[in-house]
């Protein structure tokens, strides 16, 4: 900086080039050798992050395998203490069986690490547990580790794969979802991901980390897609999806017991029910009859009010998770809503189906949809029957008119 600065001085006291690189050439020169150690040399990018809090060597005997499928869909803002807690005590975690709960993400740091683990601001492990702490170790973890997963390579690493393996609880950050689709899909991590839930070992995410959860995700390799862009162009460029085109396998994960869902967070504080029932109504498949052609081209469901096999999605708000479990063989799937006591926001969940397809929906043309089902869940004591859709009342139902939504206040 101080040879810039020198450099340009020079440039106004002479005019001629020979003179200025003539002083440059003497001063280099004549800079004394400790000059030299103001300049460092580029430390190599590391391949992945890993950072761990408690002891990651201590003998874990909570179960590897457990009877049902446990998740916690969190709709970004501020984290949901209780949902953390709900996670380890369905991974069967106790303070006699220990056990690690890991992190994932593409960017970011180790922040979850202390909140998980501790109790409270003075890092104590306390079973007094504040709040807007887990209180992790009181419950019986031994570890909380995050491993920052930056590209294909680091996905495809025998280490990463390894910490992970052993995960009795494993959370995926926010961030970018389009990173988690171009860095982790196709690779050793997404297997590990899959082996993990095939043995029904406790997911969570939030934001782009619920993003990635559902059997379709909103990829968002481009810009985030608006309301109003979204329901004026139903193909316009920022709508991409997983997988691509949509189809019914080769989702990322994609987890069996949250089949033909598609998610969305930071639901009501950034309006997006617009682009959500866009979202829906891209996944419904093309059906004639002769009152013509409904659906959209490239969708691969149905849409109806009935059965479980039909084109549908959560809407989750900020400060909010939805606590999603298998109860067994035969059994339907249910959910509860949590926030924390002291949030200020509604802290509502939205499950929303078409019931009937689109009647436009075509590139580079406003979406026409009907009679689009909407159930909403801000009561702490309400369950939600996710295999039949039921549990909730009827809270509304929205449609899409030449690209406008109806009624706009839809919350």
């Amino acid at each position: 900086m101080l040879i810039h600065h020198f450099y340009q001085s020079l440039k106004r006291i002479f005019s001629g080039y020979r003179q200025i690189a003539f002083l440059l050439t003497a001063l280099v020169f004549a800079a004394p050798a400790s000059a030299e150690a103001t300049f460092e040399k580029a430390k190599p990018i590391p391949l992945y992050s890993y950072f761990a809090t408690g002891d990651v060597n201590a003998v874990v005997t909570a179960p590897s395998t457990l009877p049902a499928p446990s998740f916690v869909l969190m709709g970004g803002g501020p984290d949901v203490d209780s949902a953390f807690r709900w996670l380890i005590q369905r991974a069967g975690i106790t303070p006699e069986t220990g056990g690690r709960f890991v992190v994932i993400r593409a960017t970011g740091t180790e922040a979850y690490n202390p909140y998980i683990y501790y109790s409270d601001e003075a890092l104590t492990t306390s079973t007094t547990i504040a709040e807007l702490w887990v209180g992790g170790a009181s419950l019986g973890l031994t570890s909380v580790e995050t491993l920052v997963i930056p590209s294909v390579k680091a996905a495809n690493s025998p280490a990463v794969n390894a910490i992970l393996s052993k995960a009795n609880v494993v959370f995926i950050a926010g961030g970018d979802q389009s990173h988690y689709i171009r860095f982790w899909k196709g690779t050793a991590l997404e297997q590990t991901l899959k082996s993990l839930m095939a043995k029904n070992v406790p997911v969570g995410g939030t934001s782009a980390g619920l993003a990635v959860l559902g059997q379709f995700d909103y990829s968002a390799l481009y810009q985030s897609a608006t309301s109003e862009l979204s329901m004026l162009d139903p193909y316009y460029k920022d709508i991409t999806f997983d997988p691509a085109p949509l189809s019914l396998q080769g989702g990322f994960i994609a987890p069996p017991a949250l089949a033909n869902m598609i998610f969305d967070s930071h639901f009501d504080s950034r309006d997006r029910m617009g682009r959500f029932i866009t979202f829906l109504s891209r996944i419904v498949a093309p059906t004639s009859s002769a009152s013509g052609t409904f659906g959209c081209p490239g969708g691969v469901l149905p849409a109806s009010s009935s059965g479980n096999m039909t084109a549908r999605g959560i809407g989750i708000g900020v400060e909010t998770a939805l606590l999603v479990q298998g109860n067994g063989n035969g059994k339907p799937v249910t959910a509860k809503r949590v926030t924390n006591p002291s949030t200020t926001t509604e802290s509502a969940v939205y499950f929303v189906r078409p019931s009937v397809p689109p009647s436009v929906c075509e590139p580079k043309t406003p979406l026409t949809v009907a009679n689009v089902e909407v159930r909403k869940l801000a009561d702490p004591d309400g369950v939600f029957n996710m295999t039949d859709w039921t549990g909730v009342p009827l809270y509304n139902h929205l449609d899409v008119t030449s690209g406008t939504l109806f009624p706009a206040d839809w919350y």
